[in-house]
């Protein structure tokens, strides 16, 4: 299959870089082993016309693109050279038994410091498709992050017709300056932080921006051919829509789980969200931009409002014979930043391919409000957030505080006390109308605390996650570390069990690992706990996570060996 991209020899980003030293090795009943050597360090890189240092991974940025089959183990052992402690999280991994594996920071272990090391060590285990790998400490994930690519077993075959190519596309967001130092001026006032200055295809702004022009990313197609393009939102902040101008998509799959096909000429991604696409080179030989701008769901908030641009480039458009290799690309029609119906519209479009085995018997049921909030300033010190407060987040009033001496998973597995309580509420603590227009401001501050949900090994779950309009309502991509799960139902406003019930969908919905929950509205997912360890539950929008929009779960252990969690490695950092 050939290859539609190639990455930039000189891209590179300061603080994290990632060394493939080598690939591919031992091959046993047709699985194989992958080993790869990340190296982290400091890079000079030129965007907008500025040149600053970043972090980056082998020194590229985007970093590595990592490709595996259903079934194979990965083994990558992380140097860390930079001035800053860092994780890696493969996102959307389901890392049965290996949560140590899992990389959030403080959550299955503590930071890899500078000058230390560690060795990511898990199998691949049903599942096929995009997903992708980030830091998970602090903002390194403004650039840390690059592609995780999942084929079909040797011998297996994906359930739609051979692309010619396939083409990467990782859309991120860019700061004209270092992102750590974004996030902690914006700690130290209680403040909101800066919103980007670009965004980026690849690692490239697109045309639009001062200084971008020769460097877009290029996708060059034949006439004639499907290609399958693997989408990735690794923006930090930021929800985007995504459309090439000219040429519809088939959505075929989305967060690694196959998805009945579908035809739309517009994707909405979170943050953490992938969609794979089908795209049919059937127009007019020329040049066509991949755009993508902000959808920004919440009212009176700033973001950034610009747009990133690649070009799908019909080859036979590159000869100047031909009059148009030199001509302005064709732009597609994108929503407009606030188009909730576009969002809605493209999320109500996923379904699982067939019937699948949603969880009937519910053992657990949750009810999560999700949202903003704001705490009170220390005394003695002066705040920049609304009122003189300091911006804050939580899911049913608590708000998650990340334990700074053991990780939680070391803590619950050494039976270390004081790190972490298992008493996060199953339901909010105080009732309200959670989408009024006006919420009591008695009820914006949150309870700071590292708060967990235990669950029984195999226990089926149901979660409600409603958002609120506390402060500011918005979509909320709400991610699960070590699970993928059903959504069942979306809508707006409040949940009505007596009502809304009935719009569940349980017999082909789509599996995912991060829900859009709809700006003043909620979603049903379902899951069964059958991984056990630690597993975070949070905001996929970073400054979110930051404030504490997060909780965690604790599956217990089941019974025999295949259903533990594994003893932790050796080499697992100490804090």
């Amino acid at each position: 299959m050939e290859a539609l991209y190639t990455l930039n020899p000189w891209s590179s980003y300061v603080l994290l870089s990632l060394c493939l030293l080598f690939a591919l090795t031992a091959s046993f009943a047709n699985a194989e082993y992958h080993y790869h050597d990340f190296v982290i360090q400091a890079t000079p890189l030129k965007r907008l016309c500025k040149t600053h240092e970043i972090i980056t991974v082998n020194g590229m940025f985007p970093g590595p693109t990592l490709e595996v089959r259903n079934g194979d183990t990965l083994v990558v052992s992380v140097v860390n050279r930079a001035q800053y402690n860092v994780t890696i999280h493969w996102h959307g991994i389901r890392q049965m038994r290996t949560g140590w594996a899992d990389g959030p920071e403080f959550v299955t272990q503590c930071p890899i410091r500078p000058g230390g090391s560690y060795t990511y060590r898990f199998t691949i285990e049903g599942q096929e498709g995009t997903l992708w790998w980030h830091a998970h400490s602090s903002w390194l994930r403004a650039s840390v992050y690059g592609a995780l690519i999942i084929h079909p077993k040797k011998g297996s075959s994906y359930p739609f017709p051979e692309p010619k190519r396939e083409a990467i596309v990782i859309l991120g967001e860019w700061w004209d300056m270092n992102p750590i130092d974004v996030v902690r001026e914006a700690t130290r006032t209680g403040a909101a932080p800066n919103v980007s200055d670009a965004f980026t295809i690849n690692g490239q702004p697109g045309d639009l921006y001062n200084c971008s022009s020769k460097e877009t990313t290029i996708f060059p197609v034949d006439a004639g051919e499907t290609n399958l393009f693997r989408v990735i939102n690794a923006a930090l902040n930021t929800e985007l829509f995504v459309s090439i101008a000219g040429h519809p998509m088939t959505v075929v799959a989305a967060d690694a789980s196959y998805t009945k096909a579908f035809t739309t000429s517009v994707l909405m991604l979170g943050p953490g969200q992938t969609n794979d696409v089908l795209i049919t080179t059937n127009q007019p030989p020329g040049r066509y931009y991949v755009a993508a701008r902000a959808y920004a769901s919440a009212q009176g908030v700033p973001f950034d409002n610009t747009t990133t641009t690649a070009i799908l480039e019909y080859k036979s458009a590159q000869c100047p014979a031909k009059g148009v290799a030199n001509t302005r690309p064709v732009f597609p029609n994108l929503p407009a930043f606030n188009d909730t119906d576009a969002a809605t519209a493209f999320a109500a479009g996923l379904k699982s391919p067939s019937h699948v085995p949603v969880p009937v018997d519910v053992d657990e049921n949750l009810f999560v409000t999700v949202g903003l909030g704001l705490f009170d300033c220390p005394k003695g010190q002066t705040c920049q957030g609304p009122n003189g407060k300091r911006f804050a987040a939580s899911m049913n009033n608590a708000s998650f505080v990340l334990p700074s001496t053991l990780s939680i998973l070391q803590a619950h597995h050494l039976g270390v006390p004081g790190v972490f309580t298992t008493d996060f509420p199953a339901v909010p603590p105080l009732q309200f109308d959670y989408t009024a227009r006006n919420v009591s401001q008695s009820l914006w501050q949150p309870v700071p605390g590292t708060k967990l949900y235990e669950l029984k090994y195999g226990s089926k779950v149901q979660i409600v996650l409603q958002g609120t309009n506390i402060f500011a309502a918005e979509n909320h991509p709400i991610h699960i570390h070590g699970y993928d799960f059903y959504i069942l139902a979306t809508g707006f406003g409040n949940f009505n069990s007596a009502t809304d019930t009935a719009k569940f969908n349980l017999i082909d919905p789509p599996l995912r690992n991060t829900i859009g929950v709809p700006v003043n509205g909620w979603a049903v997912i379902r899951f069964v706990a059958d991984n056990p360890g630690i597993w975070l539950m949070h905001c996929h929008l970073d400054v979110h996570i930051t404030w504490g929009l997060a909780m965690a779960f604790l599956v217990e252990n089941g019974e025999g060996e295949l259903q533990a969690l594994q003893s932790p490695p050796a080499d697992l950092p100490a804090c």
